[in-house]
Order: structure tokens, then C-alpha cells, then sequence
């Protein structure tokens, strides 16, 4: 049985040809019945005819090209003119004459090529007839002959607005996807700095310090297992990374795994002091602040390798604050200067949040990042 809510989701996968053809036949019913016979467009005031063989000819003319409206606006105007043409020099004064405007209307709003020919070729032909009609004597006059070309051209004019507004609103929502995609491409970006930097960073230190241990064969095989840990650790966060492709998964690290990100830059060979008050909670609040750590600890070892480093989070109901500090006294493990990236893309994931970030260097020395994020980003 037939669900009648899935009428017209049904009806709408139809066939734009399929879903035209009811306007026509509807105008042909309308003209064959007795009590509307010569009560349709008079152009001309000619005496009306009796109906006879040619009239079903003429008919169709004006009615069936309603079903190709949309899909070929130009043939279907062509015929639905030819037929309203025949219509008013022979007088049969149809109701299907009405399909002209209709006829009108969709090939301003569907038609995209030649359309100042089509309105040229339309305003010719529209003359002859005219003139054919005043010679077979319509006391229309000038004056009603031009009114009926300006209904038509307003029939026209109504579809070229909304051929207008349905091209704005397909560039509003090309706009929209652009925009939106930037901004994905953005994200995935940023989440792309933010993972593969701080690993990478810190196996680059570990295997440089392997290059002077090989007198220690016990400290160069901790440091080697280190760098497989985070090669390790990499792959795992890059997957959870892909993951936020997937709206059924989370969206982003655990908040557990903060004391891990602290624990691995220690083995990375950065001395790190961790503190955490309260208690957190899962959520984007939450997510901002490992990678605000994350950046952070991944410049120190950077820029500051085997210098003190400190690591300070706060979590409590109204916001999450973080602060990050290095005393200066370590070495700089890469160039001086980065690309400033990854500060960059943490001030925009904490200020869409409704947070703060700065980072700055410290008077005594080394450097200071500090975050104040709101819990309302939290689940």
C-alpha cells in the first residue's frame, strides 16, 4: 500500500516533462468544455468560429508544448506561438490561448542561450499578426494591440526575475560550500599542524641526542624506544585526527591523555613540571586546551630544548585556563622563527570558542603562552 506522505517525494523524482504535462491537459479539458467555447483570449475582437477539425490541430499547438516548458523553453514557446497565432486568425478564442504567458513566463526563466533573439523573433512575428488581424477587421485599435504586447512582455519579464533570483541564490549557496570548505580545509590543516608537528618535532630531538649516545648503549636503546613510542603515538593521533571526518566519532583527544602528551615530551628530553586542578570534562573547551599544551610543548622542545618548562591547567565549571611557560636556559633544537602557523590556527580555535590566547616572551627570559577558555564548548 501506498504511503500519501510519500506522494509527493514521489511526484518530485518525476520527470520535469512528466510533471508540465497536467497544465496542458488541463487547458485542453477546459477548452473542450461546451460552456467555455470562444471565452478565451480575444485578440483582435474577430467573431468567434465554430470548432472543427482544424481546432483540435491548433489544440495541441497550444497545450502539449506545456509539458517541454522547462526542459526545451524555446521549442515549447515556438509551438504554444504558432497554435495562439492560428487560434486568433481563425477565432476560435480558446482557453488554451492562456498557455501563451505561462509559455512566456518559463522561457525567460529557463531559457539561457539566444534569449534577445527569441524576444526578437517574438516582437517580428507579433507585427504580421497585427496587421492580419486589423485586415480581417478587429477594431482592436493601436492602443490595444500594444497593451496585449506589454501583458506579454511583463509574462516575460516575470520569468527573467526569477531566473534572476534562482542564479543569485545558486551563487549564495556556491559561496556558502566555498566558504565552508575553506574552512574545513582550515581545520583539517590545523589539525594536521597540531598532531604531526608535536611527534615529528620530538623525534627529530630523540634521534638527535641518539647520535651522541653510542657510548651509552643502555641510554641509546631508551631513546630509540622512544622515538618508536612516538612514532606510535603519531599514527594513533593522526587516525583520531582522520576520524573527525566521521560525524558518528568524537572530536578530538581524550582529556586523559594530556599527562601522556606531558610524559612523552619528557622522554623527548624536556624537563617538564605538570600541574592540573580540578577535575575535565569532555568537550571542544577541553580539546583547545591539549593542543594549546601541545603547540606549546612542541616550540619548547624546538626552541628551547632541556630548559625548564612548566605546564599549568585549570579546570573548574566556568572555564578551562592553561599556561605554559620555558625559562630560556635550554638549546634550540631548529631555526629561530617558525611559520607562527600553529600559534595562529590556536587563536582562532580558542576565539571561536569565546576565548583568549597570548604568547609572548617572558622579561626574565624563555616564553609564556597562556589560554582562558570557556566550558561552554564543553558536551
Amino acid at each position: 500500500m501506498i504511503n500519501p506522505r510519500s506522494l509527493p517525494d514521489r511526484w518530485r523524482r518525476l520527470d520535469v516533462t512528466v510533471r508540465d504535462l497536467p497544465l496542458g491537459l488541463a487547458f485542453a479539458t477546459m477548452s473542450l468544455i461546451p460552456a467555455l467555447r470562444n471565452r478565451g483570449t480575444q485578440l483582435g475582437d474577430l467573431p468567434g468560429r465554430p470548432f472543427d477539425t482544424l481546432t483540435i490541430l491548433v489544440l495541441a499547438l497550444e497545450c502539449l508544448p506545456l509539458a517541454i516548458r522547462r526542459r526545451w523553453p524555446a521549442l515549447g514557446l515556438a509551438l504554444v506561438s504558432a497554435g495562439f497565432i492560428v487560434d486568433q486568425l481563425r477565432g476560435y478564442h480558446l482557453v488554451a490561448g492562456a498557455a501563451l504567458p505561462i509559455a512566456l513566463m518559463s522561457a525567460g526563466a529557463h531559457l539561457d542561450r539566444y534569449r534577445w533573439a527569441t524576444v526578437g523573433v517574438l516582437s517580428a512575428a507579433y507585427v504580421p499578426l497585427a496587421i492580419a488581424l486589423y485586415r480581417d477587421g478587429s477594431t482592436e485599435g493601436l492602443a490595444g494591440f500594444i497593451t496585449f504586447y506589454a501583458a506579454l512582455a511583463l509574462a516575460w519579464g516575470v520569468g527573467a526575475w526569477l531566473r534572476q533570483t534562482r542564479i543569485a541564490e545558486a551563487e549564495r549557496r556556491r559561496h556558502v560550500a566555498e566558504s565552508t570548505a575553506l574552512a574545513e580545509r582550515t581545520r583539517i590543516a590545523r589539525e594536521l599542524h597540531d598532531v604531526v608537528t608535536h611527534h615529528v618535532t620530538a623525534m627529530v630531538v630523540q634521534v638527535e641526542s641518539a647520535r651522541y649516545l653510542t657510548a651509552a648503549p643502555e641510554r641509546l636503546d631508551d631513546t630509540l624506544g622512544g622515538v618508536a613510542e612516538t612514532g606510535r603515538r603519531a599514527i594513533s593521533d593522526l587516525r583520531q585526527m582522520l576520524d573527525l571526518l566521521n560525524p558518528d566519532h568524537g572530536t578530538g583527544p581524550a582529556v586523559a591523555e594530556l599527562s601522556e602528551l606531558v610524559e612523552q615530551t619528557r622522554r623527548a628530553g624536556q624537563p617538564v613540571e605538570f600541574t592540573e586542578q580540578g577535575s575535565p570534562q569532555p568537550g571542544e573547551s577541553e580539546v583547545a586546551a591539549y593542543r594549546v599544551v601541545q603547540e606549546a610543548l612542541t616550540n619548547a622542545l624546538k626552541y628551547d630544548h632541556g630548559g625548564r618548562t612548566a605546564v599549568h591547567v585549570r579546570h573548574d565549571i566556568r572555564e578551562v585556563t592553561v599556561e605554559i611557560t620555558t625559562d630560556g636556559s635550554g638549546t634550540s633544537a631548529s631555526s629561530p622563527g617558525g611559520s607562527g602557523r600553529g600559534l595562529t590556527g590556536l587563536r582562532e580555535r580558542v576565539g571561536v570558542l569565546g576565548g583568549e590566547l597570548s604568547a609572548g616572551p617572558r622579561p626574565e627570559g624563555g616564553f609564556v603562552v597562556r589560554a582562558s577558555i570557556p566550558a561552554a564548548g564543553r558536551s
